[in-house]
């Protein structure tokens, strides 16, 4: 009798920010502009890179798939954040809050190995520059590639598992303004201890491990550039200070968020809010403002359309 007075959940109710109207007001106008430069800033420089044939190498191979990631991201949380800050009622289903989960774990473990694939490629050019050429061919470039795809859709769809496993009688409301494990996992109506450990294990340990490879990957390669003398050192120093600033940028709130219990901290929306829309306007910004190869072929792409 008490199984058969269950409610099943079939839609969560999403609390948002804040409940201040002036407060939700301010974030959405500036989540609308830094939407508004996300997306041209990361279609420019995929067009970009796209279009130059100066822009063959690997490493902008893998910005442009990087552009492509930070873009479809932004696609996740964003448009729907913004219609939820001008409807009264935030209610989103729980197939939609799946979905939601599933790309957002897809894409995000996606951009984070493939920041370990562009670290492995700066590794191979700086300390192995004569196995380069043979080693980062367009067959490699592809089957890292799609490594990475593959190794973010595993990592996804065993997020997902886990969730659809568990049973959702109420409560329904989600402390947040999306739906992701943290959140969704703590309305289940059971015992969610080992879920959780397999959970924090799965994405949390994953950040770490990554981010913990990327700071010792990157260490080895600036000690190498340093022991040469060459006219591009200052690039190559140049190109992975950037890297460095974009790992710190997409784990510190990652390692927040998925190394620790779900327990709710008074900082997790507002880094939830950064990692889902300030992060994805960062890589256009500080890889555009560093790379001068990049800068200088989007003044020439941008003046060849201002002519025309």
């Amino acid at each position: 009798m008490e199984t058969e007075n269950l409610t099943v959940v079939t839609e969560f109710i999403l609390l948002g920010l804040t409940q201040s109207r002036d407060i939700q007001l301010l974030v959405f106008v500036l989540v609308l502009i830094f939407y508004l430069i996300i997306l041209p800033g990361n279609f420019l420089i995929m067009f970009t890179i796209r279009s130059d044939p100066g822009l063959t190498a690997p490493l902008y191979f893998f910005l442009g798939n990087l552009a492509f990631l930070d873009a479809s991201y932004s696609f996740i949380v964003v448009p729907r954040m913004l219609v939820d800050f001008l409807s009264e009622n935030k209610v989103i289903s729980y197939r939609g809050c799946i979905t939601q989960l599933f790309f957002l774990h897809f894409l995000g473990a996606g951009e984070m190995f493939l920041l370990v694939v562009m670290a492995f490629d700066r590794y191979i050019a700086i300390c192995r520059p004569l196995r380069y050429s043979t080693t980062m061919n367009s067959r490699a470039c592809y089957a890292l590639l799609l490594a990475l795809w593959l190794g973010g859709f595993t990592h996804s769809i065993v997020q997902v598992a886990l969730i659809l496993h568990l049973p959702f009688c109420g409560p329904n409301q989600l402390d947040n303004f999306f739906c992701d494990v943290s959140q969704v996992i703590k309305l289940a109506c059971t015992d969610t201890f080992v879920v959780e450990l397999l959970m924090v294990s799965n994405s949390g340990l994953l950040s770490l491990l990554c981010f913990l490879g990327l700071l010792a990957s990157y260490a080895v390669i600036l000690c190498r550039i340093r022991e040469h003398s060459s006219e591009g050192k200052n690039k190559a120093i140049s190109t992975c200070t950037t890297h460095i600033i974009i790992v710190f940028l997409m784990f510190g709130p990652a390692i927040f968020i998925y190394t620790r219990p779900f327990q709710a901290f008074p900082a997790d929306k507002v880094v939830s809010l950064f990692h889902t829309v300030i992060f994805p306007l960062m890589n256009p910004v500080i890889y555009t403002l560093r790379n001068q190869e990049v800068k200088a072929s989007m003044r020439k792409l941008l003046s060849q359309h201002m002519v025309c």
